[in-house]
């Protein structure tokens, strides 16, 4: 097997979520993290070199999209602030809460994504009972953990992510419970490289804030979540074993799928972010400030009805290649980067560095898979190694200490810092 080859294929999805990810600070919250997720998917997809899952395009972005999306109602910013203290106990507590937090985004997102990879016509995804059980799993989690032991990661703010966890441990018993082992595998490994990447990301935060980069670090946070995420669920499904025969995705699925993903989420994304009372807020005391943004909002609305529009003419029927693939891809990413310099004030002139870089990711993606030097899943197991995946999480957590100690000890105190233990 040629390593190198699919080293490349793990690198335009880990870039693409990556850039995705990195965008989503402009917009947070569930609808941001859907439309990076969906954006993860696509290019899983598109490097996997399976004629066979095109045609799941659709449902693998939608999957990724609701799994990497629902972590989004995850609040995170103090324990962030942990991470920015000055004293080794609460830096490592922030960055292993970080670890878990990250954990639980790929976990869903990757599970999910796995399920859809792994059903077929003869072992079909029970999606309704799974679905019934994911939501069980979190409200037994949330009342259990928060409710009668008051264990809370991120007091005083929401304590969403024990829905979360409940949800993925749930997920994590119906593929067991069903033997399905490679979407098992997928999770682990999204998980692991999730969780990696938002501790990594704040470490690097604080090392730039302290040393006083000029530039925005909090989105290098962003970027590290889904660059390390997308290589942990790509090298997850590279590294499985995934059945030949698949559903055959039916038109009004497909469609409605596609709804969901170019019409619904930039909808939300819009009323909450795009919309002229908002980006009367954000934009501030500018000149010409109700112009400014209505130019903006107008902008942004034309500009999402144009691509609905494209998307559901070109991708309304299923039957799909990789052409198909590519097309929704960077037109899906394309779309969220311009969203992102209009969100910031494109139409006021600000353009920051952070933005230029979405782009130069952007170019680096295409340029790699117009090469086309990269190949797909090659070497493959169904083995559930749990001593391999417990001595990823010892280095990990052994890691997360090392780096703590650094952080604690590299500044005498940072904006924003603060502590859950003193």
């Amino acid at each position: 097997m040629n390593y190198k080859k699919q080293g490349i294929g793990i690198l335009i999805v880990a870039m693409s979520l990556g850039t995705a990810w990195a965008i989503r600070g402009q917009f947070g919250h569930e609808q941001g993290a859907a439309w990076a997720g969906a954006i993860g998917g696509l290019s899983l997809v598109l490097v996997s070199q399976r004629k066979d899952w095109y045609d799941k395009m659709v449902l693998v972005a939608l999957a990724s999209a609701l799994g990497w999306g629902a972590g989004g109602m995850i609040s995170y910013g103090m324990v962030v602030g942990y991470g920015r203290a000055d004293n080794f106990i609460n830096v490592f507590y922030g960055l292993g809460m970080l670890f878990i937090i990250g954990a639980l985004f790929g976990l869903l997102g990757g599970g999910l994504v796995g399920m859809v990879l792994d059903s077929t016509e003869k072992k079909r995804v029970k999606w309704g009972a799974l679905i019934s059980e994911m939501v069980a799993g979190g409200l037994i989690s949330y009342f259990f953990l928060i409710e009668q032991i008051g264990f809370k990661m991120t007091p005083p703010r929401s304590e969403a992510w024990a829905l979360i966890l409940g949800a993925g441990l749930a997920l994590l018993w119906h593929m067991a419970r069903e033997n399905r082992n490679s979407p098992i595998r997928v999770a682990i490994f999204s998980a692991l490289g999730g969780g990696f990447g938002f501790a990594f990301g704040n470490f690097l935060h604080v090392i730039g804030n302290t040393m006083e980069i000029p530039f925005n670090m909090w989105n290098v946070m962003e970027y590290s979540i889904g660059f390390f995420g997308g290589s942990g669920m790509t090298y997850g499904v590279f590294s499985s074993k995934w059945p030949i025969e698949v559903i055959k995705v039916k038109n009004w699925t497909n469609r409605a799928a596609l709804f969901i993903l170019v019409v619904f989420i930039p909808i939300i994304v819009y009323r909450e972010s795009l919309s002229y009372e908002h980006l009367l807020k954000r934009l501030g005391d500018i000149a010409l400030l109700e112009s400014v943004v209505l130019i903006s909002t107008a902008f942004a609305a034309i500009l999402l009805l144009f691509v609905a529009v494209l998307l559901l003419w070109k991708l309304g029927s299923s039957g799909y290649m990789m052409k198909d693939v590519a097309l929704f891809l960077f037109v899906y990413l394309s779309t969220y980067t311009i969203l992102s310099y209009v969100v910031t004030g494109l139409f006021t002139g600000q353009m920051s560095l952070n933005h230029h870089l979405y782009i130069t990711n952007i170019f680096i993606i295409f340029t790699l898979f117009k090469r086309g030097k990269w190949t797909g899943p090659k070497s493959v197991s169904e083995k559930v190694n749990f001593k391999k995946w417990a001595f990823f999480l010892v280095t990990i957590i052994f890691f997360i200490s090392i780096i703590s100690l650094i952080a604690s000890n590299f500044h005498e105190g940072l904006p924003g810092g603060h502590n859950r233990f003193e």
